[in-house]
C-alpha cells in the first residue's frame, strides 16, 4: 500500500504516521515525514521538509526552506530562521542544569537561535542559551557551547573555529591582504581586525560560472 500524505490546515502535508498535535502551524508545501511529532504550539514555514522520527516541541519555530533530517529533536525555545539545514540525529537543548525530580519548567529554561542559512552536521548537538551565526556551519559531531559568529566553520568537543565557510558552504582559502576566496563559487569575503567576516564587495566581479576575474 502506498505512503499516504494528509493536508494540513496551513497548507502543509504529514504522512499517516506523524502526529501534528491541533494548534501546531506547519507552513504549504512543508512535509512532515514518518512517526514524526510537532507538539500544539510549535510553528515551521512554508517549503520545509521534515524527515522521519523528528520532534519539534510547543514554542519551538522553524523558518521557511528549512531541511530538517531525520531524528532532529528541535525543543521548546529552539528558533530556526529560513534555509537552514539540521542534519541527521543533531539535537538542541533548552536547560544547563536538568533535574528529572526537579522540573525548572519554562521561565528556567534558555533560549537558542540559529541564524539564517546555517547548517548543523550529525549528531552534534547545540547546548541552549547560545546562538548559531547565519551561513555558520558547524562540522558532524560537534558540541556547541559557545555562539558560532557568522560563515564561521566550528568543530571539536566544545566547537572552535577552525576556518570560515562561503554562502554555497565551501571552505574559503586565503588569498592574501585579509581577503578569503571561495573554490566553488568565486565569492571574495574579506576577514575583519574584530575576528569576523564580510563579503568583499569591492574585491572584483563575477563571471556566470562563478569564478574571479
Amino acid at each position: 500500500m502506498a505512503d499516504e500524505m494528509v493536508q494540513l490546515p496551513g497548507g502543509g502535508f504529514a504522512h499517516e504516521t506523524a502526529r501534528v498535535d491541533a494548534g501546531a502551524s506547519v507552513g504549504e508545501g512543508t512535509k512532515v515525514w514518518h512517526f514524526s511529532h510537532i507538539q500544539a504550539g510549535a510553528r515551521i514555514g512554508r517549503g520545509c521538509n521534515i524527515g522521519q522520527n523528528a520532534f519539534v516541541g510547543s514554542g519551538a519555530a522553524i523558518g521557511d526552506g528549512c531541511k530538517v533530517q531525520n531524528n532532529v529533536s528541535v525543543y521548546p525555545g529552539v528558533t530556526v530562521e529560513d534555509d537552514c539545514f539540521l542534519g541527521p540525529s543533531c539535537v538542541f537543548t533548552n536547560d544547563l542544569t536538568p533535574r528529572a525530580d526537579f522540573p525548572k519548567g519554562p521561565a528556567g529554561w534558555k533560549g537558542t537561535i540559529v541564524r539564517r542559512g546555517a547548517s548543523i552536521g550529525a549528531n552534534a548537538t547545540v547546548v541552549c542559551g547560545h546562538e548559531v551565526g547565519e551561513r555558520a556551519f558547524v562540522a558532524a559531531g560537534a558540541v556547541v557551547a559557545s555562539d558560532v559568529p557568522a560563515h564561521a566553520l566550528v568543530a571539536g568537543v566544545p566547537a572552535r573555529r577552525v576556518g570560515w565557510v562561503c554562502d554555497c558552504g565551501s571552505v574559503l582559502g586565503p588569498i592574501g591582504g585579509g581577503r578569503l576566496l571561495c573554490p566553488a563559487c568565486g565569492r571574495v569575503f574579506e576577514e575583519r581586525p574584530d575576528g569576523s567576516v564580510s563579503a568583499d564587495d569591492g574585491g572584483g566581479s563575477f563571471c556566470a560560472e562563478g569564478a574571479l576575474r
